[in-house]
């Protein structure tokens, strides 16, 4: 474990204890080559204490209708590991840092006990976002997907259009599904949003976008899948970072990566349970500027959760301490043995054997 010096837009703020704020944020490094730190428990550890679960979801989204993940429990609470299917051991490691994270430390010291968060709107018809919208109270932003594979800008269109009769403030991400002229035309054609969120896939491509639109723009996979993500800042090729807890290796590399970046930053899911969540709303607390909602409500896509999914009250969700029900949506045996190997697999990367 490290400590980092805040340098970027979150290295102060006015709320919050000035204590806190000096200190310096602690986070896992990976290091293959390095032993585990003296508390990092053993794959046979996380999995004693391990249950693989299949959540079904109401609406497809990254065009699956059931979400898995390995959740377990450790002296502080309990970590998820739920990279998703198609990513490989090595960008798969840091997730399971961040649920070791989750469930052998405490929860950073939070400035706020809540977060104001967006709806998620998929890729869905726009006849049908009002009743989406509709499963989040109070919210005053809303995020929809766009570049959807099979569909057109028309559709983009309508559905922005459908989400913005509803709510005052939308934003949209592409997640890199977009040329630089494709973006450019697609903005064009949707109108003035809070933020695009990766209209194309890399860096240099979302820096050109910037230079030719007004629209400002947000990078989510150019930081979260990048071997260095300060280059988003340094070609100036966005305005906000969207940052995720478990892709970036948990709470605390989430808190030092912010306070380095000087752009804007915004917490979001990926896609997980309620344990993920309650991670992510650890994070997005304890960040001393936070000035835009967090893409932390996606517990609404899912039709059952591993306990009591964080429910939004007036647009925003309140930190609380997860703990899963007895009757879990357990996966099959064949995909709880897949995620059990992947773990091994994993675990033997993050700690260099």
């Amino acid at each position: 474990m490290v400590f980092s010096s805040p340098v970027g837009r979150n290295r102060e703020s006015n709320v919050g204890a000035a204590d806190d704020r000096k200190k310096g944020v602690p986070t896992f490094r990976l290091q293959p080559k390095s032993p585990p730190p003296p508390t990092m428990p053993s794959a046979d550890d996380l999995l004693a204490n391990a249950h693989v679960v299949s959540l079904p979801m109401h609406t497809r989204f990254r065009g699956v209708k059931a979400r898995e993940a390995l959740v377990f429990a450790g002296p502080a609470g309990w970590g998820e590991f739920a990279p998703f299917v198609e990513y490989d051991d090595a960008e798969a490691r840091t997730w399971l840092a961040a649920g070791i994270e989750a469930a052998y430390l405490p929860a950073p010291e939070p400035v706020r006990e809540e977060v104001r968060v967006n709806a998620t709107v998929p890729a869905i018809p726009a006849a049908e976002v009002a009743a989406l919208i509709a499963r989040y109270p109070g919210v005053d932003t809303v995020k929809v997907k766009v570049a959807e594979a099979g569909q057109t800008l028309h559709d983009d269109v309508e559905r922005v259009a459908a989400a913005r009769e509803l709510v005052p403030n939308v934003r949209i991400d592409a997640n890199g599904g977009w040329s630089v002229a494709e973006a450019i035309e697609a903005l064009a054609a949707i109108g003035e949003v809070e933020y695009a969120e990766q209209p194309c896939r890399s860096v240099e491509e979302l820096a050109e976008v910037r230079a030719a639109t007004r629209t400002l723009i947000a990078a989510d996979e150019s930081i979260r899948r990048s071997s260095d993500p300060m280059r988003v800042a340094a070609l100036k090729a966005a305005d906000i970072a969207v940052l995720k807890v478990a892709p970036l290796g948990g709470r605390r590399a989430l808190l030092a990566l912010a306070a380095k970046l000087p752009l804007d930053v915004v917490v979001s899911s990926a896609l997980d349970t309620a344990i993920g969540i309650s991670a992510g709303v650890d994070a997005a607390t304890a960040l001393p500027n936070l000035h835009r909602a967090c893409g932390l409500g996606t517990g609404e896509l899912f039709n059952r959760d591993v306990t009591a999914s964080f429910r939004i009250h007036e647009g925003a969700l309140r930190r609380r301490r997860v703990e899963p029900g007895l009757d879990l949506p357990l996966a099959s045996a064949e995909r709880t043995q897949w995620w059990h190997d992947r773990l091994r697999r994993c675990h033997a990367l993050l700690v260099g054997r």
